[in-house]
């Protein structure tokens, strides 16, 4: 019986003209011996006849749509139509390296006690250069429950890349899938899981993120204001609810 691993995408609008390379990069996924991979996408207020008939016509991906709901309504939705022990994060917009796939499998299967991964990230410039998205990695390897959330309660900032995510489906489960934000909810997802459950860190690069100015966290609100002030006060008391539970006193 074949093992899956469900990659989640949602899009929205003009994102759409970027699957078809997302797509490709699925297809030089290599993964070890039985493993297979599915694709959820889900069109936020659109319609599934918006997703390239190339990228429909793959027996692997599996798109549906729903009313405009945000991206985290969208992952969810996505999640919800999953059959994958494994869930993988793969925004519409960007791009997995060679070996992105075998390298989450492989470190989960190798460490029962970790329920989720991120990686290295490179910024996909619109230029096609690739640059490090942040001033610094933390070491490869293990990720110790609830030491991001503590990073991020002081900073608002990740340390890691939440785009890059695999989670074993049953601990995104528990965490209830996205939160319904109009963006962040990501940060959200990663902040609930590193106080729920210990993390790795893989050193090769994992994601190719791609810049561009249609993107969420290109909007002005997205980083000041009333509702970045919402969606942060959101997260702290989310993470913070479930710490209560999985992280010792």
């Amino acid at each position: 019986m074949t093992r899956i691993i469900s990659v989640v995408t949602p899009v929205h609008g003009p994102a759409v003209k970027f699957l078809p390379a997302a797509f490709e990069s699925l297809g030089t996924q290599d993964l070890p011996d039985g493993w297979g991979w599915e694709w959820l996408v889900q069109v936020d207020g659109g319609d599934e006849a918006d997703v390239p008939a190339d990228v429909r016509g793959d027996s692997r991906v599996k798109v549906s749509s729903n009313r405009r709901g945000g991206p985290g309504v969208a992952r969810t939705l996505a999640w919800g139509r999953s059959q994958g022990e494994l869930v993988k994060v793969l925004d519409s917009d960007d791009i997995l390296p060679a070996g992105a796939l075998a390298r989450d499998i492989q470190v989960m299967d190798e460490n029962p006690s970790v329920g989720w991964t991120v990686c290295r990230v490179l910024d996909l410039m619109p230029d096609g250069s690739l640059q490090h998205y942040t001033l610094g990695d933390p070491d490869p390897g293990l990720l110790v429950r609830g030491d991001l959330y503590a990073y991020w309660a002081k900073t608002h900032r990740p340390m890691v890349h939440p785009a890059s995510l695999c989670i074993r489906e049953s601990l995104l489960a528990e965490a209830g899938g996205w939160m319904a934000l109009p963006a962040s909810e990501d940060t959200a997802l990663l902040m609930a899981l590193d106080v729920m459950a210990d993390g790795w860190f893989i050193g090769e690069t994992g994601l190719h993120y791609r810049k561009h100015p249609g993107q969420t966290t290109a909007h002005p609100d997205h980083r000041d204001g009333a509702e970045w002030e919402a969606r942060m006060e959101a997260i702290r008391k989310h993470a913070d609810a479930l710490a209560l539970r999985h992280l010792p006193a």
